[in-house]
């Protein structure tokens, strides 16, 4: 698989009016550095943003062109913006950029640090300029090195530019601009939990409320959005609300595009930018290419291992958060994964909760205790040892570490797909259960907060 497959060139035909992400990218996929980035009409909406908005106008533009945050949980970026105090007087506040992109079958914020970092450092930049942030912090995964390389390197041409640092372009805002790596953890994917590593300490989310709006790095207002959320930011000033929202299909309660993929045993796995509102089967077929030969889709998720699984029939969903939500889960990042059918349901989830049990913070019982025990069911039952009503332990486990369950969203996102994996292919479960187990009692059923 590589970062720069966009699909056939009759489907992909990329420009500035329909491919604000993408239209920059360079056939040979070597990245876009300054003066290239310039020429291609880099840095035009940040000149804009600084010469001719008010910092919250550019808030307000941003919230009505719908932008929702694109690290999986859709948060309205202009609405979290929002959130920010207002009062002058705090004068330390901070913009971090999430891109601790830890999450299974998930390289779309890689291939935007990779090959157009200056994207991103634009995008920063007048989100500094709107939230009144004076230093910044884009928190790496440790094992993009390549990212860091190219990161580092913009943002020494964009400080030599007079982009970054002391009164850019003349105008008294002064921002600072840090590449941090992390050591390695799916938690920090959590915002609060990011905040903590980044100030050396252990990776936990925090108790909210305090929101990092109010009480986030070293105690001072902070705003966390991601790589693809931020990289949204200057074609939206550049070309307004109403080009932005017209780039969604009919029918997509999200607005603008959105980069997709597809991996697995497919013919043409790959990462494309599409508009919010297209099927997954035209993701899947289209550009995809289908299952390669000899291959059968037997089911798929459409954003990462801590989504649902969905069946072949599904594919007629459309691709925003409420399409897929109609069948039953969450689109997540937006980057699918085809399960083919010589793949053991019982084994693939035995895996997945095998990571997720490793990258729990451990903080709260449920999830501290619950995913490891799911994966000691999950082992018996892969070696034929299950014994009758571990399949029902499970379903207990799914409801136990459910949302509303746990201190964080790490469970729920974890158990999710056990429980869609259970309802579809319950028999492949069933099949691990030895002919001569004995019963053990069910999970008791998980108590309801509020009820």
């Amino acid at each position: 698989m590589t970062l720069t497959s966009f699909g056939p060139a009759n489907l992909i035909k990329r420009s500035p009016e329909t491919h604000p992400l993408t239209w920059r990218l360079r056939d040979d996929a070597e990245p876009v550095w300054f003066d290239e980035y310039q020429a291609k009409n880099g840095y035009a909406a940040a000149r804009k943003a600084f010469a001719d908005m008010a910092q919250d106008d550019i808030v307000q533009t941003v919230k009505d062109a719908g932008l929702k945050g694109r690290g999986g949980a859709g948060f309205p970026t202009g609405v979290k913006w929002g959130l920010m105090p207002k009062d002058e007087s705090i004068n330390i506040r901070y913009l971090l950029c999430n891109a601790d992109e830890m999450e299974p079958n998930t390289w779309k914020d890689r291939m935007l640090m990779e090959q157009l970092p200056h994207l991103l450092i634009e995008g920063m930049l007048i989100s500094a300029r709107a939230l009144k942030t004076y230093r910044g912090y884009i928190f790496l995964r440790g094992e993009y090195t390549t990212a860091a390389k190219h990161l580092n390197r913009a943002v020494e041409e964009a400080k030599a530019a007079g982009l970054l640092g002391k009164n850019i372009l003349g105008s008294g805002f002064d921002f600072e601009l840090f590449v941090h790596t992390g050591a390695g953890r799916y938690i920090c994917g959590e915002e609060t939990a990011l905040i903590n590593s980044l100030e050396g300490r252990r990776a936990n989310p925090r108790s909210k409320p305090p929101f990092p709006a109010a009480v986030g790095v070293w105690g001072k207002p902070t705003c966390v959005n991601n790589v693809e959320t931020l990289c949204n930011v200057p074609a939206i000033i550049a070309d307004g609300v109403d080009w932005y929202k017209s780039l969604a299909r009919e029918g997509s309660e999200d607005m603008g595009t959105k980069l997709m993929g597809f991996s697995g045993k497919v013919k043409n796995p790959g990462l494309w930018e599409l508009p919010f509102g297209v099927t997954a089967r035209e993701l899947f077929e289209d550009y995809a290419g289908g299952m390669r030969d000899g291959y059968t889709l037997k089911a798929w998720q459409p954003g990462g291992a801590g989504t649902g699984f969905l069946l072949p029939e599904h594919l007629d969903a459309q691709m925003y958060a409420g399409g897929i939500g109609k069948v039953g889960t969450r689109m997540g990042t937006g980057l699918a994964m085809a399960v083919d059918n010589t793949v053991n349901m019982v084994s693939l989830l035995r895996n997945m909760e095998q990571f997720f049990a490793r990258e729990s913070c451990g903080f709260c019982t449920p999830c501290r205790d619950g995913l490891p025990w799911s994966v000691k069911l999950l082992m018996a039952l892969e070696n034929g040892e299950g014994r009758e009503g571990d399949i029902e332990t499970l379903l207990g486990l799914v409801g136990f570490l459910g949302p509303g369950k746990t201190f964080c969203a790490h469970a729920p996102g974890a158990v999710e797909p056990l429980g869609s994996a259970i309802k579809y292919f319950r028999s492949e479960f069933e099949a691990g259960i030895a002919p001569t187990s004995a019963a053990v009692p069910p999970l008791a059923k998980p108590i309801v907060v509020g009820a």
